[in-house]
């Protein structure tokens, strides 16, 4: 069967027809195909239509060439080719026609299955959101916020007393160990003033003078060693 026989239904038989189509024995009506058969079906559709525009661009372009071939030296048969080329053109834009509604309808049909699809699992979801809330109150709910509320206060509360200081010195005086502490102070401070004073009385030690006398490089005879051991003593007394 040629493309064109498919696309326009001629001599299809129900055995060419998708599953869930064939018409039921008695002269009942079909039933219609899903969306898959008829996203389906579109598509090989849309295939026949594009094969045939490639065909026609080929014949307007065979035809184009026959007029210039032929020109002025056979004006009918430039004119026939001419005429020829004006009915496949106006057929290519026909077809572009049909191909673009066939391309919306399927595109149609692809977003309504989509969107059956979104809204199925939305549904579903929702019945498992019910389910998993079933057993739940509200009422419930907020009891036991307030009892875990409860319980934490407690639990603070306890943690506080624990960590209380607890033992000998609590009835202690804070302002009499302020002022103990401050006795402390007043006695340290006395302590170095009267150091300060103690260093200011005592007499400063002079020390003796560096001689100015050059110590000789390399060994000097006996005498010069006894001179300078009497000049050094001299300086030590």
């Amino acid at each position: 069967m040629s493309g064109l026989g498919r696309l326009f239904g001629r001599g299809e038989s129900q055995r060419d027809w998708p599953a869930g189509r064939c018409r039921a024995a008695g002269g009942k009506k079909e039933k219609g195909p899903t969306p898959e058969e008829a996203i389906q079906k579109l598509k090989e559709t849309e295939k026949i239509l594009i094969k045939k525009q490639e065909f026609l661009e080929q014949k307007i372009q065979q035809e184009l060439q026959i007029a210039k071939k032929h020109g002025t030296k056979n004006k009918r048969a430039a004119l026939q080719a001419l005429r020829r080329k004006k009915r496949l053109e106006q057929q290519l834009a026909q077809t572009d026609g049909t191909l673009s509604t066939l391309e919306f309808q399927r595109e149609a049909i692809e977003n309504a299955t989509t969107n059956a699809e979104v809204l199925r699992t939305m549904e579903l979801a929702a019945r498992g959101m019910k389910k998993a809330y079933q057993d739940m109150d509200i009422d419930k709910v907020d009891e036991l916020m307030a009892d875990i509320t409860e319980q934490q206060e407690v639990a603070q509360q306890i943690s506080d007393a624990i960590s209380r200081p607890v033992g000998f010195g609590d009835d202690v005086d804070e302002d009499e160990l302020l002022e103990e502490l401050e006795e402390l102070e007043q006695e340290e401070l006395a302590r170095e003033l009267l150091n300060m004073d103690d260093k200011k009385e005592e007499p400063s030690v002079e020390l003796p003078s560096v001689p100015s006398t050059r110590l000789p490089a390399e060994p000097a005879p006996k005498a010069d060693e006894d001179e300078a051991l009497k000049q050094l003593t001299e300086w030590v007394s």
